[in-house]
């Protein structure tokens, strides 16, 4: 019976397997949405680059002019007040009220608070690099979030018929309202500091400000950006300001994990629903929905832009490059457009800048469904499980910081392997059943050997188990129960922050691969984990003692399903080997824990009573469902028309 089980519960994978594929696939409107999509995006690359040959074309007008002023024989000619005024004329028909703010020299100063060391720089008003203090990278060195020498942050806007581009510009520094000679600060106890990066102009009423709010223990800045007095200033028709946000983000981690979804993530203003970039080439994709906010997410760590009132048009993009960088990782950018009022005399447009770890407790905390770009499963029943997972994974973290991950690892195998006894129970007792009934089996399969009989064969099958109590989906049915948590599982622990460089027993980190031999690469493979040596081992064993109890004599058809049992082991070992030791330790002790289970139960289930409680339902007449009586006349209609083909 548990080679049909088997067969069953193969069937019922598939099942599910095509119904998803087939949900999946999109509708007619759902193509016709993508092709608006793509139709839009085209129009913003055609407006792109009409925007970039203006560009160019004043960038080559304004260089040449200033070419001729540098030239030598000019220079030898002019005074050195009239040089300098002619420059300043050149700088000023360049960029207008703005040309002031163009001389300066750069300086950068570090705003530090309990989490956080953030450096910011004159030039261009915005953060130059930022360090988590709390973390370290895999080789120990401080954790960088972007590559400070290739970061881009840069605001366009049009002002008296020009682009103005803030990266080009020196913004004066005020803390808490004060002007900022530079140095370094600390933000103290339940204290915040508030930094003001201003883009001066030539009127002192009329500026641009960058006003970030730093608190003492916190991984969310506030980040408005306000336009003070420049009503006059702003194009009549330009509505909105371009935010172009680019970095080169650093490997931070030995290994990497083809799931944890490194890519742009963003969620849309009037929905719950976030979306990222295929996570496993370049793209790029244009978005013409509002959207609240975008992040640039690595396996345990992102930077996000949060917009209050909304992004609009926002095209992102996901590369990799070339790099001088050893330590590069990927390249994320994102184009956004921000609405501002133009009729208005000041503008105040609130954002949010988040620069910490994964950790879903502290991503949800902000309220803005930042924690759905933690990778916990993309269907709803693996999360909601995930869900409950990191409740129980939360409440025994203080065990994790007084003792050791491992034990947390170990008491929560123990918890999902409780929960899931009575299912482990019943699969076990319809084992039972089934080696109890082998010789009445045997004694079925000999009475009806032709092909043709099969379906008498499965008739008295069906018969026997009904009269057992047995019902053929007992075996198979608490085992794919299982699989949801099994899939949950795997999914968790690479995705969990809290396990990231924490050591137990040889592995020094269990949150990648516990790596005890090193070797020239050889399929795919340049080293072992003992983690998973370990759970293949225990794997195999387990199959070793479940392919005993079953029976595979009485359905040839069934035996290549024996050594396919022992290659699946082999095979996850290859996979196995580059994830999260964590992870391969949590499967080991639930195969160890079965072992135990097993031994409990062959204690409680007494095979001889089992027989003899077989046989008391033999004796009691047993009512047929009306799904039993629908197989039987299907399978006598079955039987006719095989007797039927027989005699043509």
């Amino acid at each position: 019976m548990n080679n049909k089980n088997t067969l069953i519960g193969f069937i019922l994978i598939a099942a599910i397997l095509f119904g998803w594929m087939y949900f999946m696939t999109p509708s007619k409107e759902q193509i016709a949405e993508q092709q608006r999509i793509q139709d839009s995006i085209r129009r913003v690359r055609m407006e792109e680059m009409a925007l970039d040959s203006l560009r160019a074309l004043e960038q080559a007008q304004q260089t040449a002019a200033l070419a001729q002023l540098n030239d030598s024989a000019a220079i030898a000619v002019m005074d050195s007040a009239t040089l300098a005024q002619q420059k300043a004329d050149v700088l000023r028909d360049k960029y207008g009220v703005f040309a002031g703010s163009t001389q300066g020299t750069e300086q950068t100063f570090t705003i530090e608070n309990k989490l956080q060391r953030l450096t910011f720089s004159n030039k261009g008003g915005f953060l130059k690099q930022v360090e988590l203090k709390d973390y370290k990278t895999y080789d120990s060195l401080p954790l960088i979030s972007f590559d400070p020498e290739t970061a881009l942050f840069d605001l366009a806007f049009f002002a008296n018929n020009r682009i103005v581009n803030t990266s080009q510009f020196y913004f004066q520094p005020f803390i808490n309202g004060q002007p900022f000679a530079g140095g370094d600060m600390t933000v103290g106890e339940n204290d915040s500091i508030v930094l003001t990066m201003r883009l001066a102009t030539d009127d002192a009423n009329k500026h641009l400000d960058f006003i970030y709010t730093i608190r003492d223990d916190n991984y969310m800045l506030d980040f408005t950006m306000v336009t003070a007095g420049m009503k006059d200033l702003l194009g009549a028709n330009a509505n909105y300001m371009t935010i172009d946000w680019a970095v080169d983000l650093m490997k931070q981690e030995k290994s990497t994990d083809r799931f944890a979804g490194e890519t742009v993530y963003y969620r849309a203003l009037s929905d719950n629903d976030v979306d990222h970039l295929n996570e496993n080439k370049d793209s790029d994709q244009t978005v013409t929905n509002k959207l609240k906010w975008i992040s640039f997410k690595q396996r345990f760590f992102c930077n996000v832009i949060v917009a209050k009132d909304g992004f609009e048009n926002a095209h992102m993009a996901s590369q990799t490059r070339q790099s001088n960088n050893p330590r590069y990782f990927k390249t994320m950018s994102a184009n956004i457009e921000v609405p501002m009022n133009v009729n208005a005399e000041t503008n105040v447009i609130p954002m949010q800048l988040y620069f910490g770890p994964n950790h879903f407790k502290t991503l949800r905390s902000y309220g803005l469904g930042l924690q759905d770009q933690i990778n916990l499963g993309s269907f709803f029943l693996i999360r909601w499980i995930n869900y409950g997972v990191i409740k129980v994974f939360n409440w025994l973290q203080p065990l994790g910081e007084k003792w050791n991950y491992g034990i947390v690892i170990l008491i929560l195998t123990i918890l999902i392997k409780t929960l899931l006894f009575p299912l482990a129970f019943k699969s076990y007792k319809s084992s039972a059943i089934t080696r109890v009934l082998k010789p009445e089996m045997e004694a079925i399969n000999a009475k009806y050997p032709k092909e043709e009989d099969a379906m008498k064969k499965q008739q008295a099958v069906m018969n026997l188990q009904r009269q057992a109590g047995a019902s053929p989906a007992s075996g198979c049915l608490p085992a794919l129960l299982q699989f949801p948590i099994l899939i949950a599982i795997f999914r968790f622990f690479p995705a969990s922050i809290e396990l990231r460089q924490q050591p137990f027993l040889w592995a020094d980190d269990l949150s990648t691969y516990d790596s005890i031999i090193e070797f020239p690469k050889f399929l795919g493979m340049d080293h072992l984990s003992l983690f998973t040596l370990l759970m293949t081992i225990t794997t195999l064993i387990y199959t070793w003692v479940n392919n005993k109890q079953m029976d595979y004599s009485s359905n040839p058809q069934m035996k290549p399903m024996k050594w396919m049992m022992y290659l699946m082991p082999i095979m996850f070992f290859a996979i196995f080997n580059n994830y999260s030791s964590g992870l391969s330790y949590y499967y080991m002790l639930v195969n160890i824990i079965t072992f135990i289970q097993m031994f409990i139960f062959r204690k409680m289930i007494n095979e001889d009573k089992v027989r003899a409680t077989i046989e008391e339902n033999k004796k009691k007449p047993q009512k047929k469902s009306n799904f039993m009586k629908r197989l039987e006349e299907a399978q006598k209609q079955q039987a006719k028309m095989q007797q039927q083909q027989r005699k043509r």
